[in-house]
């Protein structure tokens, strides 16, 4: 019985409601909305996927990758870490060891701590109530490693740059 009383979508019915709903979209585009298009399957311009697939025209950089040379060097930017890694370089010492010298919160060191295991250059443990670091050397020498490919480099120049100016001397005392 429901169905006798439900009305049946029809060609011409479905032809009439498009019409009129395109009849809508056209009057609000007069109206100055720009609206999007009713159908997506007549105006595949608007609809495309291509640019899903063309390749990018720049390359994608992976923002999330930190490389280490990055990490260490962060990490040893600040003079405080500069400063914790030395007393490290004494032996193992508590956070609140490292924090003593510099006057400044648990909390604070915690966070520089952070840095610098994060860096590679440091290892905690924890002990009892209370965290243990101790200085890992590795990125060190490897950041040392990068360095000395660019003393060679400053090495020829300022050497060409002392030539010069005793040159420039030599020439104004005579």
């Amino acid at each position: 019985m429901a169905d006798s009383t439900r009305s049946r979508v029809t060609p011409e019915s479905r032809a009439t409601a498009e019409a009129a709903r395109d009849a809508y979209f056209a009057r609000e585009r007069v109206n100055g909305f720009k609206l999007s298009s009713p159908d997506p399957r007549k105006s595949p311009e608007n609809y495309s996927t291509d640019r899903l697939t063309i390749p990018p025209a720049r390359p994608i950089l992976n923002h999330m990758v930190e490389y280490r040379l990055d990490a260490t060097f962060h990490a040893l930017s600040d003079p405080t870490r500069r400063g914790m890694l030395a007393h490290l370089s004494l032996g193992e010492k508590s956070i609140g060891e490292l924090a003593e010298p510099f006057a400044m919160t648990f909390a604070g060191a915690a966070k520089h701590v952070k840095v610098l295991e994060g860096a590679g250059l440091v290892a905690r443990r924890k002990v009892g109530r209370s965290y243990m670091c101790a200085l890992k050397p590795a990125p060190l020498a490897e950041a040392e490693r990068w360095l000395k490919q660019w003393e060679k480099f400053w090495t020829v120049r300022l050497d060409a740059l002392e030539a010069l100016i005793a040159a420039d001397q030599k020439e104004t005392r005579s």
